[in-house]
């Protein structure tokens, strides 16, 4: 049953966020990094660990302990001297952490949000992917391999900040329940020991699996690796082999050694069956372009750089983790990499940025023969227009699932809490739902990012509500019990009158500029609150918010509001989104993945994807849904609403599965 509530929303409160990098690299404008900053990130980081072992418990002087994994998965301690650091991420120029949250928190016994245990505990997911403990970031290769999806990852088998990279391995057969392999790659050789950084894979047309993978060398300079399976017949990949020749590709005379590196799947040469193409991320420092540079190869151990480059876009910096793919205008089915440009046949070029720590995409053509991409709006090109997630996301990379003929994107998501409570709970950052990726045929200029079907196995009770009003300034519950891993869909319709008589509504709005879920239009905000309690002391909101120029046109916004999401103090919190594409007859949908500390939304089937990771101090295990309309002018039904209890992805043993399988 649902019952109107008249306590208005609480007022917000606004937090700016900092970022870190993709690929293990620097940002690029903290290269130069003064001695004094150096000293003050050297102290809290031993502050860290003097004071804090990977449960959080208080040590004494002098001594310390961290968990670490060997090669196998098994845990073992670690006793650290008080000089030694826990990661060399710093010292060596880069940011460690991604939050943002500030190194106030990380330096001692005081600052910070005194976190209990269960807290703690309660934030780990229960259907994302994560490593058992420790640091991870970027996906890297993932693919359909005899009958298995593969993910590997950005690793630290030492603890769970940033520092000592590896690629963590894990299997899965649908995407959601993941058997955890051995470490895939150490950086064990000259080429890659200050990291195995971010790579891709390519399966080539007789079935045979390589991967690039960039390295930095002793000297931090960045080369780009051959790996191949050490058991091409392993079905699990369990042993990778470094070639001998490598490194392979070395970055050329006019780019710098730490501004080369992330290289794509390999797609074949339209020109040249017996050739292969490649893209990797790089930067023009005259005019501060991003840029992404071609290379040919027939074997993938000697290379030619192609005239000219794929694509450059001033202004937006070093280009990391780029991606390369082909999309169908008709936008029902996935691509090869390798699928030829033509009048059914757009390619998208993505980048994550160094310097604002988000990924943008552009559609656009391929012009093959002139190794020359082209993007349809000039305006959405890449860095400056659209993004596949308006929150936390980055170092995304996408493949292509021959099983299903479906292209599969996948997401890091970082931590924004602080450093000192990742040490405490043993282990930071997860990977996003993996989502399908298609070109949206209704408009043709945005893609469409939806979670998997197989995410839907997971879903197990059901409650559904349906034509619940909301009057301007009303906050609804829903009956349901207190849940913390949920599935939502919803609809909602406004009150047509309203809006045509709403000229000049809000037409400056800006979802990260405004007030978040609190501040009060004509048409908005409306939508849901999550991960609330009771009170209403915690909430994440996921709101629309409709603006009507004097011209008539309409614009609807799709936000996410953290600014309330927690008490504590050492976290970012931020109001982030963007407009989203509404076409005539269409109802305002939202989905919303719920898992303890992160919630993933997305509006209009996927024409726009919020993700957010927040951490609860009351509403942790009394997370309560409400539905709300904050706005003064307009009342909104929310048509229908269905929520769904998930179960979690590790309650089947995947172990019980691994048969001999057949050659695909």
């Amino acid at each position: 049953m649902a019952g109107t509530a008249s306590h208005p929303l609480l007022p917000t409160t606004a937090v700016t966020a900092a970022y870190s990098g993709c690929g293990g690299d620097p940002p690029s404008g903290r290269r130069a990094v003064g001695f004094v900053s150096i000293l003050f990130a050297s102290l809290s980081i031993l502050g860290i660990a003097s004071i804090l072992s990977a449960g959080g418990e208080v040590l004494s002087p002098g001594k310390t302990t961290a968990m670490e994994a060997d090669r196998d998965g098994s845990a073992r301690v670690h006793q650290m001297a008080p000089w030694e650091p826990i990661s060399r991420g710093l010292i060596a120029g880069v940011s460690e952490k991604t939050s943002g949250a500030g190194t106030t928190y990380n330096a001692g016994y005081r600052g910070g949000f005194p976190w209990t245990n269960d807290m703690l505990q309660w934030q780990r997911t229960g259907f994302h992917f994560q490593p058992k403990r420790n640091w991870m970031n970027d996906p890297n290769a993932p693919v359909f391999y005899k009958g298995w999806y593969h993910l590997f990852y950005q690793y630290n088998r030492g603890g769970a900040i940033w520092g000592n990279i590896t690629w963590g391995h894990a299997a899965s057969r649908d995407l959601i329940h993941w058997r955890h392999l051995p470490l895939a790659m150490l950086p064990d050789q000259w080429y890659d020991s200050n990291g195995v950084w971010t790579g891709s894979a390519t399966v080539l047309p007789n079935g045979n699996l390589i991967i690039l993978y960039t390295g930095s060398t002793n000297t931090t300079s960045q080369v780009q690796n051959l790996a191949v399976p050490a058991d091409p017949s392993d079905p699990l990949l369990i042993n990778w082999k470094k070639h001998d020749a490598n490194p392979v590709l070395l970055p050329p005379p006019s780019v710098l050694p730490h501004d080369f590196r992330d290289p794509t799947t390999a797609w074949s040469d339209p020109s040249d069956p017996s050739s292969f193409l490649l893209a990797i991320g790089s930067k023009l420092d005259d005019r501060h372009s991003g840029v992404a540079y071609v290379y040919a190869t027939e074997d993938f151990l000697s290379y030619r750089l192609l005239p000219g480059v794929l694509r450059a876009v001033e202004g937006t910096g070093m280009w990391e983790c780029v991606d390369f793919f082909p999309v169908s205008v008709g936008g029902q089915i996935g691509l090869d990499t390798s699928e030829k440009a033509g009048e059914r046949v757009k390619h998208v070029l993505k980048a994550s940025l160094d310097d604002d720590r988000h990924d943008y995409y552009g559609i656009g053509t391929y012009y093959a023969a002139e190794n020359k991409w082209v993007p349809d709006d000039a305006e959405m090109d890449v860095g400056i227009g659209l993004r596949y997630d308006w929150g936390k996301f980055y170092a995304a990379k996408t493949f292509y699932d021959r099983q299903k003929r479906r292209r599969v994107l996948w997401g890091w998501v970082g931590e924004t809490d602080s450093e000192r409570a990742d040490v405490s709970k043993g282990w930071a950052s997860l990977m996003s739902i993996p989502r399908t990726i298609l070109l949206d045929s209704k408009t043709g200029s945005n893609l469409l990012t939806w979670p998997v079907d197989e995410v839907n196995f997971l879903r197990t009770r059901s409650y559904q509500f349906s034509s619940v009003s909301l009057s301007p300034g009303s906050i609804v519950p829903l009956n349901i019990p207190v849940m913390a891993q949920i599935d939502i869909e919803a609809e909602f319709q406004v009150e047509h009158a309203a809006v045509e008589s709403a000229l000049g509504a809000d037409v400056g709005y800006n979802c990260s500029t405004s007030g978040g879920a609190a501040a009060r239009g004509m048409l908005g905000p409306f939508g849901l609150l999550v991960l609330a309690d009771k009170e209403l002391r915690e909430q994440t909101a996921t709101y629309f918010y409709i603006s009507r120029a004097a011209d008539y046109v309409l614009q609807t916004h799709f936000c996410q509001d953290e600014s309330r999401s927690s008490g504590a103090s050492d976290i970012v919190k931020r109001v982030v989104g963007h407009t989203v594409p509404v076409l005539n007859g269409e109802m305002l949908s939202v989905r919303i993945l719920v898992d303890h500390s992160i919630v993933e939304s997305f509006a209009q089937g996927g024409r726009s994807a919020i993700t957010s990771r927040v951490y609860p101090t009351k509403a942790f295990n009394s997370a309560k849904i409400f539905l709300f309309n904050n706005a003064t002018s307009v009342s909104v039904k929310a048509r229908s609403v269905r929520i769904w209890e998930m179960d979690s992805s590790f309650s089947r043993n995947l172990e019980a599965n691994i048969q001999p399988l057949k050659q695909i």
